[in-house]
Formats: C-alpha cells, structure tokens, sequence
C-alpha cells in the first residue's frame, strides 16, 4: 500500500503586488500552486498509489471566480481515471463558513465531515480514515479528542488540520498534543497547517508534510509532499518528494570581510552563484555582519540594491526579491538604536505570526477610518489579505531598521 500524504495547496494563492517589484517573474508565480499540484498528481499516477491524503487548505479562501474549483477538479478527476481515491478535510483558510462558491466533485473525491468526525472505511483497499474538517475558521477546539476508535484489521489515518502545540508563525488552531493523537491507537496521522515539513513522531507516525508550494521568502527551501509506504499494516517509510517548481531561498551573506561595495557584491554573486538550479529561484538577501563597507552600502543603497539585482541575470532563472541591509560599523555599540532594532524584530515577528493582531492594529487606527472608499479594495489596503498584511510588516520593518540605520550613521 501507498499513501500520498499532501497539505496547504493554497491553490491560486494571490501573490498581489508582485507587480511592483522590479522584474518579478509574476505570471510563473501565480500560476505555481496549480503547477505544483498536477506534479502532485503526476507523482500520485507514476506511484500506483492507493489514495491521496489531503489534510486542509486546499483552497487559499473563498474563490474570486468558478476558475480555481474548475482547475481542481480537473486535477482530481485524472486521479478518478487512474483509480485513485482521495480524502480531504477543510482547513482553516477554506473552512466551510469561508467558501461561498461550491462545485460537485468527482466521485474518488471524499471530503470529511466539518460538523463531527467521520470514518471512511475502504476494505478493499485495506484502509480506515478518520478525519474532521473546519466549519469555521477559528477552531479552538482540540477535535482529535473526538476522533473514533481505529478499525481492525484496516490501516487506520487520522487526518487533522491543526498547529499541534503551536508552531512558530502558525495560528494555534485545533490544539492538541502528540500524547492525544497517540491515544488512539492510529497508524499514521496525516496532518496540515505547517507550511514547514516535520516528522513529529515514528510511533506512530505523525507527519506535517509542509506545504506544496513555497509563496513567499517566509517559506524558504524544498516543498512538496510525503510519500508513505505501508507493509504489513505498518509503515515501512515516509519519503519527501519535491513538487515545488518556485523555489524561495533566504541568502544571508555575512560581508564582515568587505572593506567596500565591490567587495560585499562579489561575496553576494558567490553566494547566488550557489543556489542549485532546475527551477524558478526566487531570493531574499540580507548583509550581515560589522562591516567597513556599512556606510558606503547606506548612502548608495539604491545602486547597490539594483546592482545584485543585476547579478541574479547572469545565473538564468534567479530573482532577487528584496535585499536588506543589516550591516552594522565594526565599533557600533551593542546597546541604543541596535537594542531598540532587536526589539522592533521580535516585535514585528510576534505580529506576522497573529494575522488577527496585526489586523486590529490596522484597522483600529484613526487614519484607517478617516481613508476614502477607493483606497481600499483589490489595489489598496487590504487589511482581511493575509499576504498583504505579511509584506505591509515586512515592509513597515525594513523602514523603521533604514531610518533608524542611517539616523545612527550621520
């Protein structure tokens, strides 16, 4: 038996606002999350897998158009052609007082009840999956209390959307412990909501495959899904295959050695120059590090930013998304302005990981109120985007370590 175990597709996930970026490949970016799922199923039909896992998220939210549920079902229904069923539970992004748009799916398609905890039993294939989706987007509850009892003689799945005991830059939904999902006794639990790939457990096996496809420099590294391979009613292996077809890096390049500009751009092009290749590339760089060169790299920052961007053309498929600054003089002071900046850090980062925090923050301030209607909508603020709040902090915090740089520079 074979398990194909996948989560967090955010399938036509927005990306908005790429187009103000400086030659962002936009098109290959907002189209990934669709390449990266017929990957998905490609591997699931080269595998001869038994069934396909889908533990939540599948969607990104409610659909602008009908086009993101036509495209999934298509996916699915090159699954039903090759027999394969699939299993999918609701998340908090598409929980089911999220969507407002509705297609029948295929008939390999079962999707779990959000209301209680369901058991789906396959004998012919050997299989029991229990699972419970998100009626809302809020769920504070620990569902897995109220997950079944395992079925003899069957492999049993529980599949979850949750955040376990928390996780860092992950809403604490569906809480519960790794001692709760081991109470019951299932073979392997199938979970979603961490875009991070973790092997939490081996007895039994407790997997967050991580998400299919990386969306932003936040979500940095290999992605794609887990493979399970079942002998005996036992898991013999559970093996990341890589679906991504963009891939996001975070190059932090420590330029202490640099006594001027030319010198950090040549330690830079040594580090793009390392990033392996195959597909899209897309990178954030930070200098580091107490440098001679902080002051040159300040006062030019605009040549030297388009410079390394100008690097990226000379190793094919690379984008530069952003590059920050974050050099220091090699005598500044460990307190003042630098303390301040590690407190705006740990700040800025406990905001992104509560969207619902950094929600009110916004909509709370006066000058929110006072805005007109057309300075909110599709181009606009959007304080109810999740990714647009999480560029607006990265964004606000790049401008406060600038002014607070250079006013320690002068």
């Amino acid at each position: 038996m074979k398990l194909l175990h996948a989560a967090d597709l955010h399938i036509d996930s927005p990306l908005r606002g790429l187009s103000s970026y400086e030659g962002a490949p936009s098109q290959e970016l907002r189209t990934a999350s669709r390449r990266a799922l017929e990957n998905l199923v490609a591997l699931a039909i080269a595998e001869e897998v038994t069934a396909v896992l889908l533990a939540g998220d599948i969607y990104d939210g409610d659909w602008p158009d009908f086009q993101t549920g036509l495209f999934f079902t298509r996916q699915m229904s090159r699954l039903d052609d090759a027999g394969i069923p699939v299993y999918m539970v609701s998340g908090n992004h598409d929980a089911e007082s999220q969507m407002t748009r509705q297609l029948r799916l295929p008939k390999n398609v079962h999707v779990l009840d959000s209301r209680a905890p369901e058991t789906i039993r396959d004998e012919g294939r050997g299989l029991a999956v229990h699972g419970q989706g998100f009626a809302e987007r809020d769920i504070t509850a620990n569902l897995s209390l109220s997950y079944p009892d395992p079925c003899r003689d069957l492999f049993n799945v529980g599949l979850l959307h949750t955040a376990l005991t928390g996780r860092d830059g992950h809403a604490p939904y569906a809480p519960c412990s790794m001692s709760d999902l081991q109470a019951k006794n299932y073979d392997y639990w199938a979970l979603g909501h961490v875009h991070t790939r973790e092997v939490v457990s081996q007895d039994p096996w407790i997997v967050f495959p991580g998400n299919l496809q990386g969306r932003s420099a936040r979500e940095t590294g290999p992605k794609g899904c887990t493979l399970v391979t079942i002998e005996n009613l036992r898991v013999k292996s559970a093996v990341h295959h890589d679906l991504d077809v963009a891939r996001w890096h975070h190059l932090r390049v420590d330029v202490s050695s640099a006594t001027d500009a030319d010198s950090a751009l040549d330690l830079v092009r040594t580090q793009l120059a390392s990033l392996p290749g195959g597909r899209l590339r897309a990178a954030r760089v930070s200098l580091t590090g107490r440098s001679s060169a902080h002051l040159q790299l300040w006062n030019d920052r605009p040549r030297f930013v388009n410079e390394i961007r100008s690097l990226a053309n000379e190793f094919g498929e690379l984008w530069v998304e952003k590059v920050r600054i974050e050099t220091r003089t090699p005598d500044a002071p460990d307190e003042g302005a630098t303390g301040l900046l590690t407190e705006l850090r740990r700040t800025a980062d406990a905001l992104r990981a509560d969207e619902d925090a950094l929600r009110r923050l916004i909509t709370a301030t006066p000058l929110y109120a006072s805005l007109p209607g057309d300075a909110r909508g599709q181009d606009g603020i959007r304080p109810q985007d999740p990714q647009w709040l999480s560029r607006l902090g990265e964004d606000a915090m790049d401008l406060l370590e600038a002014m607070l740089t250079e006013g320690r520079t002068r």
